[in-house]
This record gives structure tokens, C-alpha cells and sequence, in this order.
């Protein structure tokens, strides 16, 4: 935005009323002239005043400090910049409230004095910021701080801020950041910009760019089993975006309500509150889910994760998965299937995605967040022929897609197998990891048992009632720092055994950490 054109008359800020300029003190307020021959008396920053008079009073600041000395560091600016920054530092002090609404400022002859700068400086910052609404400017009055503006918050806030006196966070669902490709990742980057044309930088399509949507059809075809056409896979920020687009998508269907697996992940109904949709348990067992209580739900669309369920770490049943597929041709339903960790087992072969037995009837989505990075926000949903133009539309209107630069260099990374690679690399360390914790958990806690181990990044401690009750020992590993989250917290159920049951996340932490927090809450719980 250009600046206001500099006035080249006598302006408001140094005008009286009667049109002529008396001698203002550093406030902006009058002084009667000095008489040919009185004694004069120097003032603050070496004006004249009469002699008996007192020396003008400053315009201070909230701590004391004199308005204009906040503006110091702006003059010692290149000659070229000074005035941007000028203006620039008198926002800052009106909307940090180190100039207060109501205060008055000096004149722009005055204040250019004390700054050392051009008064046409001067001028053209009160000018702009009088234009922006910080400032109030009347004829004869001079210039004062205006209104309008509020303080704002300083600094960037953390809404999740690591709790204080934590030592060991065994936080399911974490991955080991520091197994970020940085290399691989950063070559790249460099290949993308060295051979992406200019015309590739506009508005992509909503779907995605079309070389990260072939990479990974193909890749997911392979990994994962799907039936995954280019055409239909909509690159997205992640899982979290693709229930958010298929919630809104459902709602404008007429659909009100969407079932989720209990125990089951709380994100979920939390996405899909956001679209407006209400949300119904559907209770789980050892196969996957109940088909009963499905039925009676009324539901038409359900949120699943059937490769490793979470948090149980299930995988489902052959049955239970055709039982599912069943209800949703029956009903006229969708299921979105959240494949979150699909690609991580240790110990046999991966269970193929839900969505290669009937592709028009379940959204597929995944993640980068889990393999790479969730700083990345980079994801995919394969969508049912019969929802893809509602969904690309709502992508649209929601983002106009994802940064072209970061899907371009995520389908260089597969492309070229560095995400193969990376798979490998932190199946090997996950693996090791795995490994340390269930024999930490023998040795420190005997009698433990443990499922959910085959696949994923967290399993499923159920410990003897004997080191409970639940809500001691939760308490006592929190004395000792160490974070624990019961697997309560995931659904509704609430069994009466006393035995204590934990969903502990491992793959983020270090295999010695693993060992020495599983020690920490076993001194803190006490052995029998």
C-alpha cells in the first residue's frame, strides 16, 4: 500500500486554530513567544522558554519513558527504510500499548527535532497512521493516539505445552522424529526446484498435483492392497482433513450422525462435532466390530481403523470385515476407513486395506504423519465415484489444496523408493524398540500381559490388579514422571477386575528411556 502524499502545508499537527504555527513544546502544546531581549532559560532537548516559565512537560510513556525515545531504534535505520520503519514502530507501540489511547503526541516539528529526521518523515507517518485509524488527528488540537487498536498477545502460544516434571511421555501414536530423511528429503527438494516449470507454482488442482497422485496410487496398490485409481485420490492435510471433508460431505447428504469404534480414537468424534455431525460408540470385541449393535445404531456411515485397530491393536476378522462391508451396501452407507499405521508390522506379513474388497464404499485415507513426519500435513483419501466431485468441491472452497512445493517433493521422495526406505528404516528401529518394552514390562511388572503387538506403535498393557487399584498406580507413575494413559480414556467401558490397562507408546522414545521409565513406575508401584 503506498504511502499518503506529504502534505506541503502547514499540517494539523503544528496548525492552531487561528492558522498560525506557535512554538509548541515537546507535547504539542503552546509556548508564548519569547520577548526580543528577555532572558531565556533552555528546556528539555535545548528549546528556548521564558525565563520563569517552567520547561514543557513530556509526553511520557506508561513506564515513565518518554514517548519518542520508543522510536529511537527506527532512525537508526538506512536512510531508505527510516520511514517504513518509523511508521512501523509507532504501530508497535499503539498496539502493544506502550502508547496508550488518548495519548498525545508530539509535533511533527518537534518529535523530528528530538529524532533527529526529516519533519516531512514525521508528517508522512502521522499521515498513514491517522489513515490506518492508530492515530486521531484534529485541526488545532494536535495528534493523539487513537481507539481503535488493542493490544495484542505477545508471542506465539504452545495450546499443548509438554506438562511440567515429566521425564518418560509414553504417548501413544508418536513417532520418532529424529528418523526424519533429512538427506533424502532435502535431495529432493533440490531436484523439485531445479526442474518444476514455472507454470506448476499456480493453483493446483484441488485433487492434488497429478505426479504425487500416480506415486501414490501406485504405491498404495502395493503396500496396502487398494483399488487406487489416480483420478480419485485427493491429497489432503492428513486424516484429520479427510474426516473433516467427508463429515461435511455426509452432512450436506442429510446424514446427522456417524459411528465410532469403541474403544476407539477421541479425534474422530471431535472432527466430525466440527462439521456438525453427531457421533454414536459402537462397542468392539476380540473380531472387530459387533454387528448387532451396529445395526440397531441407525448409523449410515462409520469411521473405522480394521488393520490395527486403535487403540486395542486388533486386527479384524475376515468375518467381521465382509459383516461390515454387508451392512454399508444394505444401508446405502459409507465406511472411512483410517488406515493411521497400516505400514508398520514386525512379525508377519500386513493385513491388506479394507477398501480393496469394495472400493465404492469406503474412503480410504492415510498419512505421511506416522512414516515421515506429522509437521508435514500431508495425506490422502481414496474416494467412492459417487462422492468424488462432492468432496474435490469442498476441498476447494476449504484450502484450494495443498502446497504444490510439498506434494512435488513427496512424490520425488516415493518415486525415487525413499519411502520405501524410510519404512524399512523405522521398522527396524520400532522393532528393537517394541522388543525393549515387552521385556521391560516382564521383568519390572511379572504377571503383565500384552496384545496389540504385532503391528503399530503402541501396545496394550494389562497389568495385574495387585500393583493397582488404576487410579494409585496412574497417580504414582505421575509422582515419579512418568505420563501413562489408561485405555479408559479411549472408549466407555469401565471393567471391574482392578486390573490396571494402559495404552503405552513406544516408537518415540529411545530403547534405554523405554526401560528406564518402565523401571520408574515399577519402584513407584511397588512389587510384590
Amino acid at each position: 500500500m503506498s504511502s499518503p502524499r506529504t502534505s506541503q502545508t502547514p499540517d494539523a499537527h503544528d496548525t492552531a486554530s487561528d492558522g498560525t504555527l506557535p512554538d509548541t513544546g515537546p507535547c504539542g502544546t503552546a509556548t508564548d513567544a519569547v520577548p526580543h531581549g528577555q532572558p531565556t532559560s533552555a528546556g528539555p532537548h535545548g528549546r528556548a522558554t521564558t525565563a520563569g516559565q517552567h520547561a514543557p512537560t513530556t509526553t511520557a510513556g506508561p513506564h515513565g519513558q518518554p514517548a519518542w525515545e520508543l522510536l529511537l531504534p527506527a532512525v537508526a535505520a538506512p536512510a531508505r527504510r527510516r520511514g517504513r520503519a518509523l511508521q512501523e514502530a509507532l504501530r508497535d507501540a499503539v498496539r502493544s500499548g506502550r502508547l496508550t489511547a488518548g495519548t498525545r503526541l508530539p509535533s511533527s516539528r518537534e518529535l523530528a527535532a528530538d529524532l533527529g529526521v526529516s519533519r516531512g518523515l514525521v508528517t508522512e507517518a502521522y499521515e498513514q497512521l491517522t489513515a490506518e485509524g492508530y492515530l486521531r488527528s484534529d485541526r488545532g488540537a494536535g495528534t493523539w493516539v487513537g481507539g481503535a487498536a488493542r493490544s495484542a498477545v505477545r508471542g506465539a502460544l504452545d495450546p499443548a505445552p509438554g506438562a511440567p516434571g515429566v521425564r518418560v511421555d509414553f504417548h501413544p501414536g508418536t513417532p520418532d522424529l529424529s528418523l526424519f530423511p533429512r538427506a533424502a528429503w532435502g535431495a529432493a527438494q533440490r531436484s523439485v526446484m531445479a526442474r518444476l516449470p514455472h507454470l506448476a507454482l499456480g493453483y493446483p488442482d484441488p485433487r492434488g498435483l497429478p505426479e504425487l497422485r500416480e506415486a501414490l496410487a501406485g504405491m498404495l496398490a502395493r503396500r496396502r492392497g487398494v483399488v487406487a485409481d489416480p483420478e480419485r485420490l485427493v491429497v489432503c492435510s492428513g486424516v484429520a482433513q479427510a474426516s473433516t471433508l467427508m463429515g461435511f460431505v455426509l452432512r450436506a447428504r442429510g446424514l446427522r450422525t456417524v459411528g465410532v469404534e469403541d474403544p476407539g480414537s477421541p479425534e474422530h468424534g471431535r472432527l466430525f462435532a466440527s462439521t456438525g455431525m453427531d457421533t454414536v460408540w459402537l462397542p468392539l470385541d476380540e473380531e472387530g466390530l459387533r454387528p448387532g449393535p451396529l445395526a440397531a445404531s441407525g448409523v449410515r456411515a462409520v469411521v473405522v481403523t480394521p488393520s490395527h485397530q486403535f487403540p486395542s491393536g486388533i486386527s479384524w476378522s475376515a468375518e467381521r470385515r465382509a459383516s461390515l462391508l454387508d451392512w454399508a451396501r444394505a444401508v446405502d452407507g459409507y465406511v472411512l476407513e483410517d488406515d493411521y499405521d497400516g505400514d508398520f508390522r514386525y512379525d508377519r506379513a500386513p493385513v491388506g486395506a479394507l477398501q480393496g474388497l469394495d472400493p465404492e464404499r469406503v474412503v480410504y485415507a492415510g498419512t505421511v504423519s506416522k512414516s515421515l513426519a506429522p509437521g508435514l500435513r500431508l495425506g490422502w483419501m481414496l474416494v467412492p465415484g459417487a462422492l468424488l466431485g462432492e468432496v474435490v468441491e469442498r476441498k476447494r472452497t476449504m484450502d484450494l489444496g495443498n502446497p504444490v512445493l510439498d506434494q512435488a517433493v513427496l512424490a520425488e521422495f516415493v518415486a525415487r523408493g525413499g519411502y520405501d526406505r524410510q519404512l524399512r528404516r523405522c521398522q527396524r528401529a520400532y522393532r528393537e524398540r517394541r522388543d525393549v518394552l515387552l521385556a521391560a514390562l516382564d521383568e519390572q511388572l511379572p504377571g503383565t500381559r500384552v496384545s496389540g503387538i504385532a503391528a503399530g506403535l503402541h501396545v496394550i498393557a494389562r497389568v495385574p490388579g495387585r500393583f493397582g487399584p488404576p487410579a494409585r498406580f496412574l497417580a504414582r507413575a505421575a509422582e515419579a514422571g512418568v505420563a501413562l494413559r489408561s485405555l479408559e480414556e479411549y472408549g466407555t467401558a469401565r471393567p471391574a477386575d482392578g486390573d490396571v490397562r494402559l495404552v503405552i507408546g513406544y516408537a518415540h522414545l529411545p530403547p534405554s528411556v523405554i526401560a528406564r521409565g518402565v523401571r520408574l513406575v515399577a519402584e513407584a508401584v511397588g512389587r510384590e
